[in-house]
């Protein structure tokens, strides 16, 4: 689709506190605050991906829907990250145990609000031969902590029942490219340095939940031409026809995936406010 590319993933996780949330990404982690919606503030979390963090009183998902998503970081220097964590007492969910000879390692720690933070490596095996070379072409992104350490990629990791429905809904509906095949989970390509991730629910990290805490965000630089395919997607149960504005600064619609994923394709025009991030993208 000419004109009509996928530029970068932009998830929504969701917070009874978004100041803290807010302090954790960009004091903790380092990361830039590149638009401030008021109820939602967008972080850049590798070159070209980014993380909104929303009030939850302003959303359309309840408090107690599991948070079954994770945020992968994709780094070399995951042993620093995890220095670096560990001396900021952020929680840890799973420790690091490194081995260089596996096709990727790493470790998760939570987020203020218990979300699931992965930072990995993806390291040189045949599982990742189509990945690595795209890894290779990134130039990391710098974050603000002791060291400046680096962030390259972001994999967001989904977690279905049915993973044929949910492979089929990415690679033929939404036209994205496999790049790594782990078996119980995939790695697909959506921009220069985003990925989707889907996951067997229940060998990954989170088991399967009918309803999650999360949407999915999608940011384009057409947004009637993604509109138009996908209402024509029986798979994919849009909510709107109409584009939908956020105070003139964002332009989307969204819809449901065959499990109850929120996805929103989002489109930041070129108005006060959104200069950082169309700068970005």
């Amino acid at each position: 689709m000419p004109g009509s590319r996928l530029l970068a993933t932009n998830p929504f996780f969701y917070y009874a506190d978004l100041d803290a949330a807010t302090r954790f990404y960009t004091e903790t982690l380092g990361l830039e605050l590149v638009a401030d919606f008021g109820i939602a503030r967008t972080i850049r979390t590798s070159p070209a991906s980014f993380l909104t963090l929303m009030d939850i009183a302003h959303s359309l998902h309840k408090p107690d829907e599991p948070k079954a998503v994770t945020l992968a970081f994709v780094t070399d220097e995951v042993e620093k990250w995890y220095a670096h964590l560990q001396s900021q007492n952020v929680p840890i969910r799973h420790p690091l145990k490194s081995d260089r000879a596996k096709a990727h390692e790493g470790f998760v720690a939570l987020d203020p609000a218990g979300y699931f933070l992965e930072f990995e490596r993806f390291n040189p095996h045949p599982e990742n031969e189509r990945l690595l070379p795209q890894l290779a072409k990134i130039e990391p992104l710098t974050t603000a902590t002791p060291g400046s350490l680096p962030l390259s990629a972001t994999v967001l990791w989904l977690y279905y029942k049915e993973m044929g429905p949910a492979q089929g809904f990415l690679a033929e509906q939404l036209g994205l490219k496999l790049l790594v095949n782990q078996g119980w989970a995939k790695v697909y390509g959506v921009g220069r340095t985003s990925f989707i991730g889907p996951v067997e629910a229940g060998v990954g990290l989170h088991p399967y939940a009918p309803a999650k805490l999360v949407t999915v965000g999608l940011i384009t630089d057409d947004l009637s031409v993604w509109r138009d395919r996908m209402e024509a997607i029986p798979a994919f149960r849009l909510q709107t026809l109409d584009v939908e504005g956020v105070a003139g600064q964002l332009e989307f619609f969204y819809g449901f995936d065959p499990e109850d994923h929120y996805w929103e394709f989002e489109f930041y025009p070129d108005v006060p406010g959104n200069e950082r991030l169309r700068q970005l993208l």
